[in-house]
Parts: structure tokens; C-alpha cells; sequence
């Protein structure tokens, strides 16, 4: 049994990508009081893809990051809070630094799964301000376990204390689970790991695979609010792990009723679609659901024929760009095909 079990909740962050980054100063309220009186360890906030990162490219957020954290900081005493920071997004001066003079408690430096050595300053700086920082992993599919290894062990040489993978495109079976964190928990003597998306409907099972393979660290959100078919259900990870006998430090019963009135609070909580099906399949990131849809709609292609194109030219978080390209492509070649 695993005694130093944490649960960190994405949903003021990853759940962002559901509502086009459309949190609310009162939503953000609410929230942070429930997960402080539920006992929730962590709690993640901002723009979906991290600080710094609203824009017309990726969305642009309600309220600056500065605000949201001011929020969340403002409510929260026994929770932590963190933020997620993706160099290039989010830069040191500005962004970083404006986090931890508000307050933040972690730290969580992300990269694409083979450029961790982007991140060497950011989490040298955090660490230097006697911040809790993790390195993150993002598209960790497109990866094989032993360049996963190497890259965290960059971070760790960084400073990180401690590495996350994220399953970014929900694409993962618990097999593909249990062989990357089994490697990493083997090569690190650092906590270890593991963010789920639900695009193929494994996120809670591949949390439960991260777990039994050695990973100490599970994110989850409420109702499972986040990017496509969203993440690992909290309020279902935790009774799971409850029944299973594992201690979260959480009130699942609180949690339950969090979820009850967040599905009042949030829009409709995502699910498994078709179209998600298809993303995560094909790998493709899972926050570029809505803007493919969008764009799939105006152009009157299938959503599913853009995701396989992205899929094929393996495209990742950053070139939403590439959407609109290949939207294009497609009607000009279904509208090529009617005039013959």
C-alpha cells in the first residue's frame, strides 16, 4: 500500500479547456472554498495551457492570471496551490515571478516529452524562491519509456523534486501505462507521477495502472473537467481508491457534493465522443477538441478527418495553426472533387 499518496485537481486549470478559458471570478471562488473544506491536497490554476498563455492563438482568458490566482490564494490555507508553466508561454520575469509573489505553493515546469531542456531555467528560478517544483512531460505517448527517462532525469538534474507524465492526448491503455512509469519509478528516486486524459475512456484505469506501478502523484478533476474527453473523474478516482483502501486525505463525501454543484457552476461536463474517440487514437492533443470542431464547422469538413491529418503530420500543443491549414486542405479537395 502506498502511504504518500497525493491527488492534485486540475480543474481551475485543465478545466479552463472546456469553457474556452472562460473561468469566472465567482466560479474560481466558490471552487477554491469547496476543495480547501474537502481537504483537496492541491489545487491547480489559470488559462488552461498555463501562465502567460492566453492569447488569440490558444484562447484568451476571462481573467488574468494574476486575478485567478489572487483568488485562489485568497481561500485557500490548507490546500496548496499551484501553477502549471510552460516555457515559451510563460517567461520568468512577468509571469513566473508575478505567481510566486502571490503566493503559489507549486511550481509544475512543463515541456514537450522530448525538450526537457527547456525548462532548466525555469525550475532553477522556482527552486530558488523555495518553491515545491515538479517537471511535467506533456505528450508523453510520443515518447518510448528510455527517452522518457532521459528527459526526466534532465529535470531532475534541474532541480525538479518530483516528475509528472501526461497522457496530453488521452491515448493511452493501461499497458503503455504501467511500462513508462514503471521505468521512470525505476530510474528516479524522485516522487513520480501521472496525468490522464479520458479521450478512449482509461483515464480512471490508467491512473490506477500509473498507481500500481509506482506512481505517487494522480491528477484528477471534478465532473472531469478538462481539455476533449476531459481528465480522470476526481470524484470517481477517489472513491475508487477509497474502496481499494488507499487514504487521499480527502472527504469523499464533500467531494461528491463539489461535483453535484459544479455541474451546475460549469458547462455541460465533457464525455467521450466520436470525435474524442478519433483524437485519441491518432494522438492528438486533446485541448485542440474545441477549436477543431469550430473550424471543422466552417468549413464543412469532418472534425474526425482533421484529427487523422493532425495525427499523421504529428501535431502538438502550439500549432493550432496547423487546424485551420488542414481545414482548408480538406474542403478544398472535397470542393475539388464535386467540380470533376
Amino acid at each position: 500500500m502506498n502511504k504518500n499518496l497525493t491527488i492534485s485537481d486540475p480543474t481551475l486549470r485543465d478545466g479552463s479547456h472546456a469553457i474556452g478559458h472562460q473561468l469566472t471570478h465567482e466560479y474560481i471562488d466558490r471552487y477554491s472554498i469547496l476543495a480547501e473544506e474537502a481537504g483537496i491536497p492541491i489545487l491547480e490554476v489559470g488559462h488552461g495551457n498555463g501562465l502567460g498563455a492566453s492569447s488569440l492563438q490558444l484562447g484568451e482568458s476571462l481573467l488574468s492570471d494574476a486575478q485567478m490566482l489572487e483568488i485562489s490564494r485568497y481561500n485557500l490555507k490548507n490546500t496548496q496551490l499551484a501553477v502549471h508553466v510552460i516555457p515559451g508561454f510563460a517567461t520568468i520575469n512577468r509571469d513566473l515571478r508575478s505567481a510566486i509573489d502571490i503566493g503559489v505553493d507549486i511550481v509544475r515546469v512543463a515541456s514537450h516529452c522530448t525538450e526537457a531542456d527547456i525548462t532548466m531555467r525555469h525550475i532553477d528560478y522556482a527552486r530558488q524562491k523555495d518553491k515545491t517544483v515538479y517537471g511535467v512531460l506533456m505528450m508523453s505517448h510520443m515518447a518510448s519509456p528510455n527517452v522518457l527517462v532521459s528527459e526526466a532525469l534532465k529535470m531532475k538534474n534541474y532541480g525538479a523534486q518530483g516528475i509528472v507524465i501526461m497522457d496530453s492526448a488521452g491515448a493511452y491503455l493501461p499497458k503503455d501505462v504501467t511500462e513508462r512509469i514503471s521505468s521512470l519509478v525505476n530510474a528516479l528516486d524522485i516522487p513520480v507521477g501521472f496525468h490522464a486524459h479520458n479521450n478512449l475512456g482509461m483515464g480512471v484505469a490508467n491512473s490506477l495502472a500509473a498507481l500500481e506501478a509506482g506512481a505517487t502523484i494522480l491528477d484528477g478533476s471534478i465532473r472531469g473537467f478538462g481539455a476533449g474527453a476531459g481528465n480522470a473523474q476526481l470524484e470517481t478516482l477517489v472513491a475508487v481508491l477509497h474502496q481499494l483502501g488507499y487514504s487521499t486525505g480527502i472527504d469523499l463525501f464533500k467531494l461528491l457534493d463539489i461535483a453535484d454543484e459544479a455541474e451546475k457552476m460549469f458547462a455541460k461536463p465533457p464525455t467521450v465522443s466520436s470525435t474524442s474517440i478519433i483524437s485519441g487514437m491518432t494522438g492528438v492533443f486533446s485541448g485542440f477538441a474545441k477549436p477543431v470542431e469550430r473550424i471543422a464547422k466552417k468549413f464543412g469538413v469532418s472534425p474526425k478527418d482533421i484529427f487523422i491529418e493532425l495525427g499523421r503530420r504529428k501535431v502538438v500543443a502550439g500549432q493550432e495553426d496547423l487546424i485551420l491549414e488542414v481545414a482548408m486542405q480538406l474542403s478544398n479537395n472535397i470542393n475539388g472533387a464535386v467540380v470533376k
